[in-house]
């Protein structure tokens, strides 16, 4: 076990997060384990609290707590034939810079406590150690679509710039209870991370508050199925953990499936209870290029709730889209 250390952040490791920087730095420790520590405070940049998603600056100090020696702690298994295969399948374009996936409903992004399988693992079907593809971004572990991975450190850098600067412009699909009114608009206000029990929840904030976020999502309703259900297209212009979910439920119209955020309307019959909310596509910049557009097919309960409930991807999805621009 190794004492306190303090490591100075390099000019290549610029514009970094905490948690990516601390796995090249100790690859043999966790991110479950690097999660515990920044919650606990014993990771600490220039001697305040650090996140996992915070960006480092070159010349910034960050604190280590005791750490144990490679070997003194069992490692990640190595990926199996079956899981390379399955992450494999996943693939829906890649090119020199990224990879893009249709990550499916019930895998996680990353590991975490009770947590062994998860896309960072499946990752090294496509590397190991530095040649590893990187996460830049994340999905809920119930959401499903399109998650893009960096292949390289640099494009890391520039796809993350992207991600956090609102450039990469995202489209979600959900079934929602009952049919939003007006059918376009926009919800936007401030929401903050709260505890109840043993979840994490995002819940409603004021201006000001601590810990408060804002928050800005566009929706329109594409179709619905009477006045039981709709199919509502939403572009989230910010990026808070679970903001899309959170913002339905203000609206009055929470998405199908979500236990975590549920509203006052039933809940259709004959329907997987799954949650119904699937990153459809992901627009990313190019200079000197039309964008990227990444589009992944729907999970097989959302489609197949879809044929059940007639509605067509095909039928005015255009409009629909105009309608959020």
């Amino acid at each position: 076990m190794s004492g306190v250390q303090t490591k100075d952040v390099t000019a290549d490791e610029d514009e970094m997060r905490v948690d990516r920087w601390f796995k090249k730095h100790f690859p043999h420790i966790s991110h479950g384990m690097i999660e515990k520590l920044l919650r606990k405070g014993q990771i600490r940049v220039e001697g305040g609290r650090a996140k996992g998603n915070q960006r480092l600056s070159a010349g910034q100090s960050v604190r280590i707590p005791p750490m144990p020696e490679p070997g003194e702690q069992s490692e990640a298994p190595a990926i199996n034939r079956d899981d390379a295969a399955y992450a494999r399948s996943l693939v829906i374009y890649q090119d020199k810079h990224l990879i893009a996936l249709n990550k499916p409903p019930g895998l996680a992004a990353q590991g975490g406590s009770k947590i062994k399988m998860h896309l960072d693992h499946l990752l090294q079907a496509f590397g190991k150690g530095d040649q590893k593809p990187r996460l830049v971004h994340r999905l809920d572990k119930d959401t499903s679509g399109v998650m893009v991975v960096a292949k390289t450190a640099q494009s890391a850098k520039s796809l993350s710039r992207l991600f956090q600067t609102r450039d990469v412009k995202k489209t979600y699909w959900a079934v929602c209870l009952g049919v939003p009114n007006p059918r376009a608009g926009e919800i936007k206000g401030f929401m903050k991370k709260s505890t109840e029990g043993d979840r994490e929840l995002m819940v409603g904030a004021h201006h000001g508050e601590e810990g408060a976020q804002h928050a800005l999502t566009r929706y329109a309703v594409a179709d619905n199925a009477g006045q039981r259900v709709s199919w509502v297209v939403l572009r989230p212009e910010t990026g808070r953990t679970h903001q899309l979910r959170v913002h339905m439920q203000a609206l009055g119209h929470s998405i199908y499936g979500d236990g975590k955020y549920p509203c006052d309307y039933p809940d259709p019959e004959g329907l997987s209870r799954k949650l119904h909310l699937h990153a459809r596509k992901i627009e990313i910049p190019r200079d000197g290029q039309p964008p990227l557009v990444l589009e992944a097919d729907l999970p097989r309960h959302m489609a197949d709730s879809f044929d059940a409930l007639g509605f067509n991807p095909d039928d005015n999805l255009m409009l629909v889209e105009e309608a959020l621009t």
